[in-house]
């Protein structure tokens, strides 16, 4: 059998540099395992699969019918568009659910960052797959844990954890107990009037992430905030967002003034079009559409997990008939200049590396989907110094709130194309 091409795999809608690549020593290992157990392709599963270094060389090797998972949306649109360049078909894709693992014999597991991401997926694989189902899970030795050895021992009796090869380890799980009447996931939290649920896989789980939590107070929309003003603040009347109340704390006249002369005079249609952009279980866009009954408001993230966590958090804050969510890359499928505000809290990481290339690709989407005059409010971790990128792809930006760890800026949308 030929060797499989793994270097003309691309990670492409992903973010691509000379330091990320679209296979690894993970994804050798546990091919080399699988066709080691010359498994059937209709009994076999692949989940967290990333660009197709898993799926592709297996079915390349004749296992037809393999079931895949991929909860980021640039992942499955990176493993059609290797499948498709490399003549490759033979696999479908699935949600985490009951169509993925029934009947399914042998399951192969890129490990999750996230160890309430591997409690949801243990407990589906030994809810939904055959009683003789074996997991083979895989990672990364410098990000293994002996604490994932025991989220796996919750759900199987047989964990075994196999040697080290090329920096990566295999651990193999067998013997499913039995599963529990109610799924662990999802979770629910309240905080102050806000009801967050979360799937395993969304970021920061049921919990307020602190760059959310400062980006909602510094636009007067936090929960406590909100339940104190009450709904006709003029910090909440504003059309299409807090754009007063933020321009006034603004670091100063000078600035604030800049701001204003680059805006010019608003003229929104009703109701405003509003975007959270990476939007994770949807604390800002429920948020908003508490404080704005009025606005038309959109959720989008590349994480299904969070995507459906959004949705539930929608339906347990009674806003699901205000509030859209759907599953894209940073956007793309959302019009040109359709809106009048974005709200977006950039990730830092991308997988298990800190990288600014995803804060990037959300800017420059915010720059497309923003109208002449739409204003992008941002929370990042202020040693990123993102402002300076914010001034080129969307425009003239001011600082609105910094605390020790966050910085809150209002960026106003130029009129033209954004620079390359």
């Amino acid at each position: 059998m030929p060797e499989f091409p793994y270097s003309r795999l691309r990670r492409w809608p992903d973010v691509e540099a000379d330091n990320l690549q679209a296979h690894d020593a993970t994804d050798l290992l546990l091919v080399e395992r699988a066709l080691a157990l010359d498994a059937s392709g209709a009994e076999t599963v692949v989940i967290g699969e990333e660009y197709g270094a898993i799926t592709l060389p297996l079915v390349d090797s004749g296992m037809q019918g393999i079931r895949v998972h991929q909860d980021l949306a640039t992942g499955r649109r990176a493993l059609v568009r290797n499948a498709e360049e490399l003549g490759i078909d033979g696999f479908t894709s699935h949600e985490l659910d009951a169509g993925l693992l029934a009947g399914a014999r042998l399951v192969l597991l890129q490990l999750p960052k996230s160890l309430a991401e591997l409690e949801e997926i243990a407990d589906a694989v030994a809810r939904w797959s055959a009683p003789d189902v074996v997991l083979i899970a895989g990672g990364r030795v410098k990000h293994m844990t002996p604490t994932q050895n025991d989220v796996l021992a919750r759900n199987f009796a047989q964990v075994q954890p196999q040697r080290a090869e090329r920096k990566s380890r295999l651990i193999v799980v067998s013997e499913p107990r039995e599963a529990p009447v109610d799924p662990p996931f999802p979770v629910t939290a309240r905080h102050d009037g806000l009801t967050l649920v979360a799937h395993g896989g969304a970021f920061a789980g049921a919990r307020l992430d602190i760059g959310t939590r400062v980006l909602l107070d510094a636009l007067a929309l936090s929960p406590a905030l909100r339940q104190a003003q009450g709904p006709s603040s003029a910090a909440l009347r504003q059309a299409p967002g807090p754009s007063s109340a933020a321009l006034r704390q603004a670091q100063g006249p000078t600035e604030a003034g800049a701001l204003r002369q680059a805006q010019g005079p608003i003229e929104v249609e009703a109701p405003p079009r509003v975007l959270d952009l990476g939007c994770g279980t949807g604390a800002l866009a429920v948020s908003y559409a508490f404080a704005h009954p009025e606005a038309q408001v959109t959720a989008t993230d590349r994480s299904a997990a969070a995507v459906a966590s959004a949705r539930a958090t929608t339906a347990a804050n009674g806003v699901a008939d205000r509030v859209t969510v759907t599953h894209d890359d940073a956007g793309s499928a959302l019009p040109d200049a359709s809106f009048d505000v974005v709200l977006l809290n950039p990730p830092f990481h991308l997988g298990s590396s800190v990288h600014t290339g995803a804060a990037t690709r959300l800017f420059e989407a915010a720059a497309r989907v923003l109208r002449p005059g739409g204003e992008l409010f941002t929370v990042y971790n202020s040693s990123l110094g993102y402002r300076a990128q914010l001034e080129r792809l969307i425009g003239p930006t001011a600082q609105l709130h910094r605390t020790p760890k966050f910085t809150v800026t209002r960026s106003i949308r130029r009129s033209g194309s954004t620079d390359s």
